[in-house]
This record gives structure tokens, sequence and C-alpha cells, in this order.
């Protein structure tokens, strides 16, 4: 094998490469991973021919993504290839596999500080900043997943995707104003940049801008080619809650039918994303028909997993909905596992994951009381479980509902104090209103279910 040489990533980055004509194909994966393109994966290709240190290790990262049980052994070999080569590799690289160990190890808080180092460092490595947004955001920091942006955007500015990925941390931090702007001239510099988007849509949402957000996402999406598949579901997964709030049922259906599941069926989030739009739909007095045993007939995989407590549960919640029994086995090994988890998130298992699993089952069986109480246990610190606001959204709307069906007075009190300073942000939202106006008559105030 000739010696490696250096070469330079799109973003300026030395690199390790034996091979030359390994470039376009690492460019795919640094390139397509920060712009959430598809092409990330044709890296795959130089697996068994090129063992330089990155090749491998961004091998190991895309099999780490998978979010399966088999994912860090499947991540393994290419992370000991990328070891065995990392004495020719230089610090930034050897930064980033020890990171990207650290993932396949569980070991998250020392995953995060390893790329928060690289962020102040290389802040051009936008890889490693991204990934560590990704482990921030599945933590719940969202200052975490501020900082690693900000620390990037002095040095990266020119790139509109690290625009998009501040624009990200400052709506995760409630900071609309500086999210919208950045997300804004992410897309002035480059209108198909697809996490902006999502990130705009997140700001609109959260500010009652329905209609503004709605028109905007349908008005981008034209530009979504190319994407991975997490991607443009969940971005099309924003227009369909748009589309509830409004109260164009048969819209939201069809746009779930055609683009939110079925792009990749056996992929975490593709599932979970199906899982809580099929949830948001039967909340909101929309029915599904058997949508539920197609998704559930893709989360039998799952039982095992333990990757992430956000994804388990929204598993979880969708083979207890579909009425399969291995909703039982799922939440005994949920149980099981948040004993033994990793120091780092062990908290999140125990206190949070568990009594939120106890709480979902019992509410897709008909048991509200003990939803209630399970997620109302979980709610307070549902922040540790990780996902965005709009995400963690379902758990209180599984909540609400079960103050409302369980019906004594108490429970449609405090489904009132809810719904109502829900409405008061999101006017425009029709659900609401019809749901705030239920509970005003049931609470002997039908002469409020009208207000404007």
């Amino acid at each position: 094998m000739p010696p490696a040489t250096l070469h330079a990533d799109s973003f300026g980055n030395p690199l390790t490469l034996d091979d030359a004509a390994s470039l376009p194909l690492v460019e795919d994966f640094t390139m397509g991973f920060v712009s959430t393109e598809a092409r990330a994966v044709n890296l795959l290709a130089l697996a068994d021919s090129d063992a330089s240190p990155m090749v491998q290790a961004y091998c190991a990262t895309l099999h780490l993504f998978a979010e399966s049980r088999d994912a860090a052994a499947n991540a393994r070999p290419f992370l000991a290839k990328a070891r065995a080569a990392s004495e020719r590799a230089t610090p930034r690289e050897r930064r980033y596999i020890a990171a990207i160990e650290a993932w396949a190890e569980g070991d998250i808080a020392k995953a995060i500080a390893l790329h928060a180092e690289q962020a102040r460092e290389h802040p051009r490595d936008l890889v490693s900043v991204k990934l560590g947004q990704y482990h921030c955001f599945n933590t719940g920091d969202c200052p975490g997943m501020l900082r690693l942006a900000l620390a990037a955007l002095p040095a990266a500015s020119d790139v509109p995707y690290v625009h998009g990925m501040a624009a990200f941390g400052y709506e995760q931090c409630h900071l609309m104003r500086e999210a919208e702007a950045s997300a804004r001239r992410a897309i002035g510099m480059c209108r198909k940049e697809p996490w902006a988007h999502h990130a705009l849509a997140h700001v609109m949402l959260t500010e009652g801008r329905l209609c503004e957000g709605l028109a905007f996402m349908q008005g981008v999406s034209d530009s979504w080619s190319g994407l991975n598949s997490f991607m443009v579901t969940h971005n099309w997964w924003h227009v369909a809650l748009f589309l509830i709030e409004l109260g164009r049922d048969d819209e939201a259906l069809a746009l779930y039918d055609r683009e939110v599941w079925g792009v990749v069926k056996d992929y975490s989030q593709d599932q979970i994303g199906a899982v809580s739009l099929l949830a948001r739909f039967e909340l909101a007095g929309i029915g599904v028909g058997a949508r539920w045993d197609d998704v559930a007939s893709h989360l039998l995989q799952r039982t095992a997993d333990h990757v992430l407590p956000f994804l388990d549960l929204q598993y979880l919640y969708g083979l207890a909905r579909a009425g399969r029994p291995e909703a039982d086995t799922l939440l005994r090994n949920i149980e099981a596992h948040a004993a033994r988890a990793p120091l780092s998130t062990r908290a999140a298992w125990q206190s949070v994951c568990v009594p939120a699993a106890r709480g979902l089952v019992a509410h897709a069986r008909g048991d509200f009381a003990a939803a209630i109480e399970g997620l109302g246990s979980a709610l307070p610190r549902m922040l540790e479980i990780g996902g965005s606001h709009a995400q963690r959204d379902l758990f209180e709307q599984v909540y609400l509902d079960a103050l409302v069906r369980t019906g004594s007075q108490a429970a449609l009190a405090g489904a009132q104090g809810i719904l109502q300073q829900q409405l008061n942000g999101q006017p425009e939202s029709l659900r609401l209103r019809r749901q705030a106006g239920e509970v005003y008559a049931r609470l002997g105030l039908g002469q409020l279910a009208s207000r404007p």
C-alpha cells in the first residue's frame, strides 16, 4: 500500500487518505451528512477497499446511525480498523475516531465532550459539529446544541448548513427571533437547506403561525430531493402537523400515506414518525383505519433495541396501540435495561422512560388513571430523553387525552388549564379549539366553548 497522503475535504479539513481516488466518496459522506442527503451512504462502497482512518470511522458512523440493537456491533470492526490506522492520522482525525468509539460504547457524555473540543480546535469539522448536536439533542442538552453551532460559526459562516444548525439550536433554546434569522440566512444562501426549513417550521409551529408555516413548508418542498429518509419524511411530518392543527384532516391522512410512511419502513426515524403521526391523528379524532397494523409489523424487531429512550417509548406505544402482545415484552425489557443503562443516560431511562412507558401502555389499553399516573410522573423531566419540543408534545397530548377521558371534575380542570394555555399560543388551531370546547362544555362552561 502506498503511504497515506493528506488531502482536504470540502470544508478545508486535512484528510489522511491511502488512495486519492477515494476522495469523491468521502466528499459524498461529508457533504451529504451535513446537508442531510442520501449520498452520504455512498461511502460504504469503500468499506473493504480503503483502510484510511477516516474512511473507516465514517463507515462506523453510518452503521451507528441505524439506531438499532446491532448498530454498535456492526460499527466496531470499522472502529478497530480506524484505530489501527490512527498513528498516521491527524489529531483532528484521532479525536473524531475517539468520539465515535465513545458513542459505540454508550458513553454519550464523553462523545459530546470530544465533539465540543473538536468544535473549538477545528470549527470547520462540520461532521463532528453535527454529530455533537445529535447527541446533545438526544440527551435534552439544548444549550449544548447551540454552543456547538456557535463555536463553528465564526470560522464557517460561509457554509449555509452551519446557520441551519445554529437555527435549530436557537429554536430548541426558545430563542425564536435568533432562530428565524439564522434559518432565513441559511435559506438565503442555499434555498435547498432542509434543516433550516425544519428549524423555521418549528418556530412557526411554536408561535402559532400555522397558516404561514404550512404555506412556507409547501413552498420549499420541491427542493426536498435526494435527502435521506429521515429528513424528507420528517419535513413532511411537520407539514402534516400544520394540517392537523388547521383541521385539514383528509389532507393530513393522505400526506401520511404518500410522504411520511413507506420511504424506509425499517428505519428507526421513519418508524417513530409514523407512530407519532398516527397517534396525533387519533388524539385529534381522526380515524386511521388499519394503519397501526402495518407500522406495528415493522416494530416487532425493536423489542430489545434500547438505543434511545425516546425511540423505545414510541415503538412501545405503536405496538400497544396495534394490540400486539410484544408491547409487554418491550415494556419488560425497558424496565430491565433501565437498571443497567450506561451511567450518562441511566437517570433518563429509570426516572423518565420507565414511568412514561407504563403510562403509554396504560393509555393504549384504556387504563386512563394509570396513564395519568405514569405520564404525570415523567412529563416534568421529559426533556431528559431528548427529542424536540414538537416531538415531545405527543406525550403531553396523550396525558391530556387521559385527563379528559377520566372525566372527573379535577381531571377536567387540569385539562382546561393545559388546553387554554396551548390555545392562547395557537389561536389558529381548530384542533385545540374543538378540544377546549368539549372540555368547557363538560365543565358546565359551555358559553366559553365558542370564544374567538
